[in-house]
């Protein structure tokens, strides 16, 4: 038998295995952890707690005794984490991309998909939590409020005010998170997230004729009836195409740019 017969019939090499990813709950650990373990993560957390409690005692104590309701409690939360948790979402996609440690995480896992996927559901995670503390700080001020300063005590909370609440905050940290996709780098992305808001309401302040179509174009404006928990109808709308154009559409365009992005 020939060399080339006997190579035909040798039996072929095993196929290489796929490699098997990292466990998609290990990598949101990581992301977890990388958000806790670095200073500025570390003291933001910490912010938004001490903004969270700071805000329920400070109403808690200057309010009517009338107003010392579990709801208004609920509401004063929601302004000051509303402010932080797109900071939490920014730093949450640039801080590899600043830092320079992107390579490393993208050697562990090369699809940038699940890596990002793992630091979305981290940031949502924690985003979570801090509403679950919002109501729980509410909660015992109306207790405390009800007992020791004669307020209303009142529970009335319904479930399409937890849902406005949820989905206030929801799109708050997904604006974060759109930003910093975007733009890669947590300065910039910080600076636009509070700068542009002030300049689109002095553009809407100084131009009346603007002023009728705020709804459609200002996010803050469109997100005012989830604020009071009156949004109905036509506002949904209104919701719906500010969201789409000041945080779905940076989104996907910030999702292209990372996932084509070279890493250095």
């Amino acid at each position: 038998m020939t060399t080339t017969q006997q190579a035909l019939r040798a039996p072929l090499p095993h196929a290489p295995t796929a490699r098997v990813g990292i466990p998609m709950n290990r990598l949101v650990g990581v992301e977890l952890r990388k958000l806790v373990d670095t200073r500025a993560g570390r003291w933001l957390l910490v912010g938004i707690a001490l903004v969270t409690v700071a805000a329920v005692a400070v109403y808690l104590f200057t309010a009517d005794a009338s107003d010392l309701t579990f709801e208004h409690f609920v509401n004063v939360t929601v302004l000051p984490q509303s402010w932080l948790l797109p900071v939490l979402g920014i730093m949450a996609v640039t801080s590899e991309w600043t830092q320079r440690t992107g390579l490393i995480t993208h050697v562990l896992e090369p699809r940038r998909g699940r890596v990002l996927a793992a630091k979305f559901a981290a940031t949502g995670l924690l985003g979570g939590v801090a509403v679950v503390l919002a109501l729980a700080a509410a909660a015992l001020a109306n207790v405390l409020g009800s007992v020791l300063l004669d307020g209303s005590g009142a529970w009335t909370y319904g479930v399409t005010d937890l849902r406005d609440t949820f989905l206030f905050q929801g799109l708050s940290l997904l604006q974060g998170l759109a930003l910093g996709t975007l733009l890669m780098n947590t300065a910039a992305a910080i600076a636009v997230y509070f700068v542009v808001p002030i300049a689109v309401g002095l553009l809407f302040s100084m131009i009346d004729s603007l002023t009728g179509v705020a709804e459609w174009i200002d996010i803050s404006t469109s997100q005012a009836p989830l604020f009071d928990h009156s949004i109905a109808g036509f506002e949904w709308l209104q919701l719906i195409v500010t969201t789409t154009a000041w945080v779905l559409l940076p989104l996907v365009a910030g999702l292209w740019r990372l996932l084509h992005r070279e890493i250095k």
